[in-house]
């Protein structure tokens, strides 16, 4: 039967000689069954099922649909007011302008705040409590905003989405570091992607059911702002089922870490730091170049593009809209394949380079050809679910573990920040000059983004070259830095007699600090796949 440890004992390095022996245990180190010990030999019922147990694939997938469902809520009611911009016009009396407020009121502070709100999970949060306080300043924000519309207060809206502003963004950051925790070394790819597919599916039953869900409310009874207060209120339940599945996922991790034994503390005691940035590779401030110059040819052209199809290609204003959702439906569809598929071939940095490629095709067929438009966008769909799932995935390649907070937070700031001004840019071409401009401006940035991903691949090479590896290589890259630090670390605790040769004592213990480093070594490359509860060192 495999021997627990207390907790003092799950913290010793893990290549730490054993100086236990036969004899009973004395002092601080006392052999015992740990009370925690859910999965030990002898339990029964849930403890022992697939659904239960942190490190079957089950259990990872049951986690992966409550971190897709955290977000939902965010996706979800971003979106409200472009869903019924003609009933928040009307109901709300606002102005166009007033109205485009509620957009931009969102993305302005997360320049700041979003980085802020990364490196707090890092230093101070923590992952599950970062994620519930994200959620709940969400929460709040959008009670604010439905509020608002209630009593028609247009300010108190403004500050329901300043506030919603700051959770969404950051609740988006503590996703990340929730899947490359949970996934890091095995599907996190695909992790990626299906998160990006549930984002648009949010947006996507947004506007399917909120115009259905205000003709509901109206035919109570309910008029004006006040129909809009209660159909805003009724879209704030997502909030509460994504702050429910976020005290779940809260509780599972919780959970995960004690039967794993999992160390939630960095390497060498070692802590998130703002001075951290100056330390973070070229390849990573690249990768946030990329997260710029792609994404500003992606929104802000969906922003748009309404009124583009219908001046070049003569669409009504409903075949407008449904070719202008296509990228966002082929997303919700190929974000996952595309994921899976990055997951078993590796080459992240292809996989990006060929993805920005294709969305300049995309754009190029959209700008020099009168071809039917949904085949430039369904390839932008596709290139779209393509990058999305091969490019954040390399930030968890570059960055240590205990900063991805901060570098998420990074990448999403830069991203807010060229969203926030691009659009702005794009709105003055259209008007001073034309679709066809702005096309050209678009294809300019995504030349950026190539340039960007040009750098990551020389870089890279130059360096280990773990970026663009397939999934096997990185495998025999790994196995040999924990083959060789296994081997100096053994290497300085192995004291030599004066005779230059090991003592007969030392030479019976040689044969365990080998066993030591194959189990440690195969531990690591299986994912953690082994039952933690199995002592490294017997």
């Amino acid at each position: 039967m495999p021997r627990l440890y207390d907790e003092d004992e799950a913290r010793r390095p893990i290549l730490q000689p054993d100086t236990d022996s036969e004899d009973p245990p004395t002092g601080s180190r006392i052999l015992r069954r740990s009370d925690d010990d859910e999965l030990s030999e002898g339990r029964s019922g849930c403890g022992t099922s697939a659904c239960c147990n942190p490190s079957s694939a089950l259990h990872r997938f049951m986690a992966l649909i409550l971190m897709c469902l955290v977000g939902f809520g965010s996706y979800f009611c971003y979106d409200n007011p472009g869903a019924l911009q003609d009933k928040f016009k009307s109901d709300l009396d606002l102005s166009t302008s007033q109205f485009v407020w509620l957009y931009s009121i969102y993305s302005w502070p997360n320049v700041i705040l979003c980085f802020i709100g990364g490196f707090l999970i890092d230093r101070v949060f923590g992952i599950r409590l970062g994620t519930i306080i994200y959620m709940f300043i969400l929460l709040i924000g959008q009670l604010i905003f439905a509020t608002g519309g209630l009593i028609n207060q247009f300010w108190l809206m403004i500050l329901g989405r300043f506030l919603f502003g700051i959770g969404a963004e950051s609740l988006a950051v503590a996703q990340n570091n929730y899947a490359v925790l949970w996934f890091k070394g095995k599907e996190l790819n695909m992790v990626f992607g299906l998160q990006l597919s549930f984002a648009r599916v949010g947006s996507t039953v947004n506007f399917l059911v909120m115009v259905p869900v205000y003709k509901y409310v109206r035919s109570l009874g309910y008029e004006g702002h006040q129909c809009m207060g209660v159909v805003l209120l009724l879209a704030t339940l997502t909030c509460v089922m994504s702050m429910l599945c976020a005290l779940i996922l809260g509780w599972m991790d919780k959970r995960a870490a004690r039967i794993l034994r999992r160390n939630d503390n960095p390497p060498n005691g070692e802590v998130a730091k703002l001075s951290d940035i100056r330390t973070f590779k070229t390849s990573f401030w690249m990768v946030t170049v990329i997260c710029v110059a792609y994404y500003v040819a992606i929104f802000p052209f969906i922003a748009l593009g309404k009124v583009f199809f219908m001046r070049k290609f003569d669409f009504t204003p409903e075949d407008a809209n449904t070719v202008n959702s296509i990228v966002y439906i082929v997303a919700g569809v190929a974000s996952p394949i595309f994921g899976l598929l990055v997951d078993r071939t590796g080459r992240n940095v292809l996989w990006v380079f060929i993805s920005i490629l294709v969305t300049m095709v995309a754009h190029g067929l959209l700008a020099f050809t009168f071809y039917n438009p949904y085949i430039a966008m369904i390839t932008m769909g596709m290139a779209y679910s393509m990058l999305a799932s091969s490019l954040w995935p390399l930030v968890a390649l570059i960055v240590p573990e205990y900063q991805l907070g901060t570098a998420y937070g990074i990448c999403q700031s830069v991203q807010n920040l060229g969203l926030a001004v691009i659009s702005m840019f794009s709105g003055l071409i259209v008007d001073k000059g034309g679709y066809f401009m702005l096309e050209i401006f678009f294809i300019g940035w995504l030349v950026v983004s190539l340039l960007a991903t040009i750098v990551i691949w020389l870089y890279n090479s130059n360096n280990n070259g773990v970026l663009n590896m397939s999934p096997a290589e990185r495998e025999l890259y790994t196995s040999k830095l924990l083959t060789e630090a296994a081997n100096k670390t053994l290497e300085n605790t192995q004291p030599v007699s004066s005779e230059g040769s090991l003592n007969a004592d030392q030479q019976q213990q040689s044969v365990a600090p080998e066993s030591i480093r194959n189990r440690y070594v195969s531990r690591v490359l299986d994912g953690t796949n082994q039952s933690d509860s199995e002592p490294l060192i017997e």
